[in-house]
């Protein structure tokens, strides 16, 4: 859980625009501001494919500025500042402060008649903060789900709870797919063909597959010869990095016992796992891989910018998810040409070519890993086709470019398309 600032720590809200100098303010003084709503501003699902729409967006008609939930600096802000989006700060929302949370909502709002728009996708409390932007005189609100699921225990009880009347309370119900609409405004919403369906668009262009990236990639991690499976995402519950891991180890075991040899090398050759993203869970996991005997087959390489990269130095793409909304890198590794193995629970919407397979992760992980095993073998080292799968996600409509001019028209005009 991202922090949030406590009450006492001053002004529940900051405006960091105070850096931007007063020129670049002024030339984007007729741009369309929209507001979108999130948690935090880190490296995550939502706020990647928030920023890739961002950077294809033409700011000279439309710009974004940013309300989160938290106090700390996050990844993506200084690129949000370049780009010339504002941060604004509210506290976290916890069940002791609600009263405390509209104040800082409604004070913020009162201030702030400049947005044309309030995008919220931190669903979890749109329901609360949607209604006093639209109070506080904000022509048009939109919820946007992009989670299928919620935490365990309390606060997943309190997140159902809280978005209980969500559909009820924004002008646009905007979702990445069926089952994300249906966990967030409920199923009567979605059958009454409330919600808009806006898939997860990713710079298709920019995961084409490269040889030359891949080889290097390679080469710096010290795999040249390695077969590597790979899984982007952060360590949290919904994404099920235990089974994973599990699933690796049986993989392990498997080449251990058929003598580790593949038609590709005709050598000893070991399967690596390469885990990107950070979180909670991350050291449990570690600790995991170490339990399993698999550490030094398992390489935690952390948050980076350059993801398109690292799918091409990937031969297998594994994602056992417990929940998903849309997720971006099924989309990501499908673009790089990258075979996918994925749980069923995952939406049907983002599979748009034969590079994906579902299982359930009900089934053991010995299970998926004799699958993977045959897949893998049967790769043949045949890497030469894979350049074509970019081109194939963007004609499925997955292309950023695409979703950025039809979400400009609707920025500026505040109107959806046929309306």
């Amino acid at each position: 859980m991202d922090p949030g600032i406590s009450d006492g720590q001053g002004e529940v809200f900051a405006c960091e625009a105070a850096s931007l100098k007063r020129e670049r303010i002024e030339s984007m003084g007729e741009a369309v501001r929209v507001l979108h709503v999130l948690g935090n501003t880190n490296l995550g699902g939502a706020e990647s494919r928030i920023m890739d729409l961002y950077r294809h967006t033409d700011r000279n008609r439309v710009q974004f500025d940013f309300l989160v939930h938290s106090g700390e600096e996050g990844f993506f802000e200084k690129e949000i500042r370049e780009l010339g989006g504002r941060i604004f700060r509210v506290p976290r929302f916890r069940i002791y402060n609600y009263f405390s949370y509209r104040k800082a909502l409604k004070e913020f709002f009162q201030k702030h008649h400049e947005f044309a728009l309030v995008q919220g996708h931190m669903t979890s409390t749109a329901a609360i903060y949607l209604p006093i932007a639209k109070k506080a005189g904000v022509k048009k609100t939109a919820a946007h789900a992009r989670s299928a699921g919620v935490d365990k225990g309390l606060k997943g009880t309190m997140t159902r709870f809280l978005r209980r009347n969500l559909a009820d309370k924004a002008d646009y119900l905007f979702t990445c797919s069926e089952l994300a609409g249906i966990s967030v405004y409920g199923e009567k919403a979605v059958r009454e063909g409330k919600t808009i369906f806006i898939p997860n668009a990713i710079d298709c262009a920019g995961f084409t597959f490269d040889p030359e990236k891949r080889k290097k990639l390679r080469e710096e991690l010290g795999l040249t010869d390695a077969l590597i499976i790979g899984h982007v995402g952060r360590f949290h519950y919904a994404k099920n990095h235990e089974y994973l891991l599990r699933v690796f180890a049986e993989l392990c075991r498997m080449s251990a016992g058929a003598g580790g040899s593949t038609a590709e090398t005709g050598a000893d050759q070991k399967y690596h796992l390469i885990l990107l993203g950070e979180g909670p869970l991350m050291e449990d996991t570690r600790k995991l891989a170490e339990e399993l005997g698999v550490a030094d087959r398992v390489h935690f390489l952390g948050n980076h910018k350059n993801i398109a990269d690292y799918y091409q130095a990937m031969d297998y793409f594994v994602y056992p998810s417990r929940y998903e909304g849309m997720p971006g890198t099924i989309v990501e590794a499908q673009a790089s040409g990258l075979p996918c193995l994925m749980s069923d629970t995952i939406c049907r919407e983002v599979i748009a070519t034969e590079l994906v397979e579902t299982m359930s992760i009900e089934k053991e992980p010995k299970v998926w890993a004799e699958v993977l095993q045959r897949r893998i073998d049967a790769l043949v080292s045949k890497q030469e086709n894979r350049e074509k799968y970019a081109a194939k996600m963007a004609a499925a409509g997955f292309d950023v470019q695409a979703q950025a001019e039809r979400m400009m028209r609707f920025y500026e005009s505040g109107r959806w398309e046929n309306e």
